[in-house]
C-alpha cells in the first residue's frame, strides 16, 4: 500500500460559515379568533447519550491536548507528544528530517521553546527531541496498550494540521495490523512500518508526530501517514495510519535510556538492493547491490548481482515487497531466500538478522 507522509504546509485557510435552517411556527384559527397568528419555536433537545459522548470528547481533549506540541524544523511544521516530565518529546523521523535543533510551541501558549535532537530512527519513522529547558507544569501523555486497540473504537487525532496548532479531528479505528510503506523524500522507497493502526480520523499535513487518542485519554498511536489514491495522486480521505503505542514506547524508551535504538525487533537480511524489471518492463525482483559483511545474506552465501525473487513463501518483485515481507518476521527467524544467479534459480536457507 502506498502512503504519503503528512508533511506540514503553509496555507491560507478560508472559514466557511454555514447557517442553520429556521424553524417555522404553526398557526391555528377558529371562528372566535380575531385572525391573529401566533408563532411558536421548538428548541432542540440534545439526547442524553449524545451529551455524554460530547462530554467524554471534551474531557479527553482537556486532559491530552496540553501534551501535544507543535514542532518547527527548518521550514517544516509537524507535531509531537510530550513523553516525560524531563522534556523528552516523541515525534516522527520525517518531521525532524536532517535538523538538529527545533522550535517547540505547547498548547495554549505563544512561548517558543527550543529543543535538540536526541536520536532519529528512520527505519520506524520515530525520533525523540528534548526541550533545552522544560517549563513548569509540562504534562506527559499517557500511552495505552496496543494489544487492546480494537476496530470500531472512537479515537481523536490531535496535532497541527496545515499549521493550525491544537486541532482535533474525530473518527474510529478502522483496521489494525497494517503494514505500510512510506514514499521516500527522493521518490524512492521509505520506511516500511508493520502493525500500524488505520483510522478514519482526518490526518493532514502537520498531524505527523501528534497523538491518536482513545476515549480513556490514552495515546494509542502516533499519526504518521495518509493513504494515497493512485488514480488521482492525492490523499485518500478517511484513510490514515498511526504507529502503535507499543512500538513508540519501545523505541522512545531505548533512545532516552541509551541514546539510540539498541533492540529494534525488526528483521533484516543484510543487503542493499534495488528493484529490477524484466523484458516487459515489469518489476521482477530485487538485485543485491551490496552485502553487509557478517549479515544474514552474507552468512547464507548471497552475492552482489544476485536477484532475490522470493522470501519464504512470499514472492518478491520490488524492494518495497521485500521490506514488507521482512516487516512480518523477527530477528533470528529461519526462512529461505530464492534468487537467480547467472540465469539459474537457487534457494538457500537463511537466519534473519536485526535491523
Amino acid at each position: 500500500m502506498n502512503a504519503s507522509r503528512t508533511r506540514a504546509l503553509r496555507l491560507s485557510v478560508a472559514v466557511l460559515v454555514c447557517s442553520g435552517g429556521l424553524l417555522s411556527g404553526c398557526s391555528d384559527s377558529d371562528s372566535g379568533s380575531s385572525g391573529r397568528e401566533e408563532s411558536s419555536t421548538t428548541q432542540a433537545v440534545v439526547p442524553a447519550a449524545d451529551s455524554d459522548l460530547q462530554s467524554a470528547y471534551q474531557k479527553v481533549i482537556k486532559d491530552v491536548l496540553p501534551s501535544v506540541v507543535q514542532i518547527q524544523a527548518g521550514g517544516d511544521l509537524g507535531s509531537g507528544v510530550v513523553y516525560d516530565d524531563q522534556g523528552h518529546i516523541v515525534t516522527n523521523a520525517h518531521v525532524v528530517g536532517d535538523a538538529k535543533t527545533f522550535e517547540v510551541t505547547t498548547a495554549n501558549s505563544e512561548n517558543v521553546l527550543t529543543a535538540t535532537l536526541v536520536y532519529s530512527y528512520p527505519e520506524q519513522d520515530l525520533a525523540v527531541v528534548k526541550l533545552d529547558k522544560a517549563p513548569d507544569g509540562l504534562r506527559p501523555a499517557a500511552f495505552g496498550n496496543s494489544a487492546k486497540v480494537a476496530v470500531g473504537q472512537i479515537v481523536l487525532a490531535m496535532g497541527s494540521p496545515l499549521g493550525l496548532s491544537s486541532s482535533v479531528t474525530q473518527g474510529i479505528v478502522s483496521a489494525t495490523g497494517r503494514t505500510v510503506s512510506e514514499g521516500g523524500s527522493d521518490g524512492g522507497a521509505g520506511a516500511t512500518i508493520p502493525n500500524m493502526v488505520q483510522t478514519s480520523a482526518a490526518i493532514n499535513p502537520g498531524n505527523s508526530g501528534g497523538a491518536l487518542v482513545n476515549l480513556d485519554g490514552q495515546v494509542i498511536g502516533i499519526p504518521t501517514l495518509a493513504a494515497t489514491d493512485p488514480r488521482i495522486g492525492s490523499a485518500a480521505p478517511g484513510i490514515g495510519f498511526a504507529i502503535p503505542a507499543s512500538m513508540v514506547k519501545t523505541v522512545a524508551g531505548q533512545i532516552i535510556e541509551d541514546g539510540k535504538v539498541t533492540d529494534s525487533g525488526r528483521a533484516a537480511l543484510g543487503i542493499t538492493g534495488r528493484t529490477v524489471v524484466d523484458g516487459a518492463f515489469q518489476a521482477a525482483g530485487v538485485a543485491v547491490a551490496e552485502v553487509e559483511e557478517g549479515g544474514a545474506a552474507d552468512e547464507a552465501g548471497l552475492q552482489e548481482g544476485d536477484v532475490i525473487t522470493q522470501l519464504g513463501d512470499t514472492p518478491v518483485t520490488t524492494i518495497t515487497s521485500l521490506s514488507e515481507a521482512l516487516a512480518g518476521m523477527k530477528p533470528g527467524q529461519k526462512t529461505s531466500v530464492t534468487y537467480t544467479r547467472n540465469g539459474s534459480a537457487k534457494t538457500v536457507d537463511v537466519t534473519l538478522g536485526e535491523q
